[in-house]
């Protein structure tokens, strides 16, 4: 993603009438597809409960990649941990999750796209989808941002439409590229705690560069943690006073905030 995004919004199922005034949510409500069976409000959600609701959540951002006229997205920031020993009894588990083999930086088709947001949703995996000027963030306890760099009313009009609430707001997830930190950071081989014993803030590197390096497309921010090997380790050694010793440490470019 090489462009700020201007306008982003908050789309979820929950009512801001029911946020106190540091805006947090007070009313006691489902917030994973963990929760089916329990009890909120007096109710039980049931499985239908959740699939309609998880529903509009897809088809929002279908809708959104259709008035923006989006027809792949790239994923990033990919998690997989929910898939291993994964239940394919579960009424949860759908038999398309084992079409699509996930990669960091893939680039994932406008067919693909609901499968991908039912395991975010479902939390099989974690991720975000981008492309120049345009973002998804499937995000904790249920919520949902999506950005553009124009307001399209159609789009927003059709999430209200599907009872969910639309409020403009900056994603926790988004970082602008303006205020990311890089940083190479290594740690003692086979160290459990993965503890940080030494860490270098690294100046003066383009996006390009890294991208280069790390064999990535051309839209994909560097943000996140990424593995130094050894046959890329003269691009960074060149770059930090620290030197590297693979026989005692594994080294990775730190990229946030």
């Amino acid at each position: 993603m090489s462009k700020e995004i201007n306008y982003q919004w908050r789309i979820t199922k929950y009512n801001p009438a029911y946020r106190n005034a540091e805006g947090h949510y007070l009313r006691d409500e489902w917030t994973s597809a963990s929760e089916i069976g329990k009890s909120f409000l007096g109710e039980i959600v049931t499985l239908d409960d959740y699939l309609q609701v998880e529903r509009a959540y897809v088809d929002t951002v279908m809708k959104f990649l259709e008035v923006y006229q989006i027809e792949n997205v790239r994923l990033i920031h990919l998690e997989t941990y929910g898939l291993s020993n994964v239940d394919k009894t579960s009424p949860l588990y759908d038999p398309l999750f084992d079409t699509i083999s996930l990669a960091e930086d893939m680039l994932v088709t406008i067919d693909q796209i609901p499968i991908v947001c039912k395991m975010a949703l479902r939390e099989f995996i974690h991720c975000q989808m981008i492309t120049e000027d345009f973002l998804v963030h499937l995000g904790d306890d249920y919520y949902l941002f999506i950005g553009a760099n124009s307001i399209q009313q159609e789009a927003l009009q059709f999430a209200s439409e599907q009872r969910l609430f639309v409020e403009q707001m900056i994603s926790p997830y988004y970082l602008s590229e303006k205020n990311v930190i890089r940083e190479v950071t290594w740690r003692l081989l086979k160290d459990k705690r993965k503890f940080i014993q030494g860490r270098e803030i690294l100046k003066e590197i383009s996006l390009e560069e890294l991208r280069t390096i790390f064999q990535l497309s051309s839209i994909h921010p560097v943000t996140g943690v990424f593995l130094i090997t050894e046959d890329i380790a003269d691009f960074f050694q060149n770059k930090i006073k620290h030197k590297m010793d693979f026989t005692k440490y594994e080294y990775y470019l730190l990229a946030g905030s």
